[in-house]
């Protein structure tokens, strides 16, 4: 038998709250009631992902759908608490808007601010107050720890740097990573693991720094990357099964010419001479 629900030509935010609380009911659907915040948090990032891969591709009405699946999650997350009379979606609307108001008293308040960096410096001192960080420090801790490791270095560089913890120039930052570099070089030669690892991860950490500077994201810039070893690759593929090659068992100089290759192919932008 149905649930008692009223049928719209278009809904509101309301509306999705009633339906996910129809959905967790009795009467409604046993795939939903047996949903906890651990079953469902990959679903959260997944979502994400969808978000922004719709903004990558500069469609809004993918982007308008991806956005309600994102808003579907935290209605889900939220009417399980609700359940366990925690706090209910009312309550997160509610600590957002205090939340925003209190972190632009520039907008709300009679703050000064003159440029973005004295906002995000302002951001920065009032979220340490109100959650009670007692140092700069705190402040990086509180960066997530279950970001991309490229995109975590970014947020703990720039608020870093917002305390004055920076290079002046990018010539600071392309010097270091190539002091991280000769250090990861001799790690190697000392055939230490943990070593190795540690130096890696600085490597990394240096570079995530120079693209700061140069106003790239980190996680972008290597996402783009590996899309294009991807499309090279299949050049190099296309290319050995058209000479008759095995890659399996190519020499190191071959693969190294069929790669260049198609880097010249796949660069040019077209396929349909190889």
């Amino acid at each position: 038998m149905p649930v008692d629900f009223t049928q719209k030509e278009r809904y509101r935010v309301e509306d999705l709250l009633e339906i996910m609380h129809l959905l967790r009911s009795p009467q409604g659907c046993q795939w939903d009631r047996e949903q906890t915040h651990q079953s469902i948090r990959s679903n959260f990032l997944e979502e994400t992902h969808e978000v922004i891969e719709a903004i990558n591709q500069n469609n809004p009405d993918l982007l308008c759908e991806e956005l309600g699946d994102v808003l579907l999650q935290i209605v889900f997350h939220a009417q399980m608490e609700k359940e366990k009379k925690n706090f209910s979606f009312d309550d997160v609307a509610d600590g957002i808007c205090k939340k925003l108001i209190v972190r632009h008293p520039h907008v709300f308040g009679d703050v000064q601010a003159d440029d973005a960096e004295q906002i995000l410096k302002n951001w920065d001192k009032i979220k340490r107050e109100t959650k009670g960080g007692k140092s700069q420090a705190d402040l990086l801790r509180s960066v997530p720890k279950t970001l991309p490791a490229l995109m975590r270095s970014a947020k703990v560089q720039n608020r870093a740097a917002r305390q004055g913890f920076d290079w002046q120039e990018v010539s600071g930052a392309l010097q270091s990573l190539e002091s991280e570099k000769e250090e990861l070089e001799r790690a190697i030669e000392s055939g230490d693991p943990a070593m190795m690892e540690d130096e890696l991860g600085d490597v990394l950490f240096s570079a995530v720094n120079v693209s700061r500077f140069i106003h790239c994201d980190a996680e972008q810039a290597l996402s783009a990357s590996c899309d294009k070893f991807i499309r090279r690759f299949s050049v190099v593929e296309s290319l050995a099964e058209q000479q008759g090659i095995d890659m399996t068992k190519a020499s190191v100089e071959k693969l190294d010419e069929l790669w260049s290759k198609a880097k010249s192919v796949s660069d040019a932008g077209s396929t349909d001479n190889i």
